[in-house]
């Protein structure tokens, strides 16, 4: 796999600084969960801060652990981007499709994205409003489900914007941690703290700084 084309970490030593860092976010997140597995959602102050990126990243440090498997699910409905970004076709449609009908059974939509141990949920067909899928009995038993079967996985949740939607605050109702991601030099301290307070305390793991979009 590119990993670089892909704007992915890596083990070769060109990439140790961008590893380590995702190392340190993964550390930040397992001290946290006292040794359960746990879902995250990541979720950008505004749009082009990178959530995506930071989201990806972060779900592939955890599969760099041969003692843990990662699954993506792409939660930005308006903007879905990880089927692109991790070069996976979604034949089979993605989280909107099962949604629209769970009877179609949520395994038909994980997909494998070439990094052994890391799997992704393409969001599917695009919507403007997420809100009332997140916060269905189908969003939450198969969160439950994809949490449960196996003991050694973690989940990503790559949110949209918290600015200008309920999308974000909703899908930390599903989450164990939330995970703010900042742009660099583009959110300010006033924009990062009313990002932040959308969120129960206790599930703020931390502020994510990004420099990629």
């Amino acid at each position: 796999m590119q990993f670089d084309r892909l704007r992915l970490i890596h083990r070769d030593e060109s990439a140790r600084p961008h590893s380590d860092a995702f190392r340190e976010i993964r550390t930040r997140l397992l001290d946290l969960a006292n040794g359960d597995n746990f879902v995250t959602l990541l979720a950008a102050v505004s749009p082009r801060s990178g959530s995506s990126f930071v989201a990806r990243n972060l779900a592939a440090a955890f599969a760099f652990d041969v003692a843990k498997t990662s699954l993506l699910i792409d939660c930005n409905l308006r903007y879905p981007a990880q089927h692109k970004a991790l070069d996976v076709e979604p034949i089979s449609g993605g989280l909107i499709e099962f949604l629209d009908s769970p009877g179609r059974g949520i395994p038909s939509m994980i997909y494998p994205t070439g990094i052994p141990r890391l799997r992704l949920i393409p969001a599917g067909t695009a919507r403007e409003n997420g809100g009332e899928y997140f916060s269905s009995a189908p969003m939450r038993a198969a969160l439950k489900s994809l949490r449960g079967r196996y003991l050694d996985r973690y989940i990503f949740l790559d949110g949209p914007a918290i600015g200008g939607s309920p999308d974000a605050r909703i899908l930390s109702d599903l989450a164990d941690f939330v995970v703010v991601v900042a742009g660099y030099g583009r959110d300010t301290p006033k924009a990062i703290s009313q990002a932040v307070a959308n969120f129960a305390p206790g599930k703020v793991a931390g502020v994510v700084f990004n420099h990629a979009p």
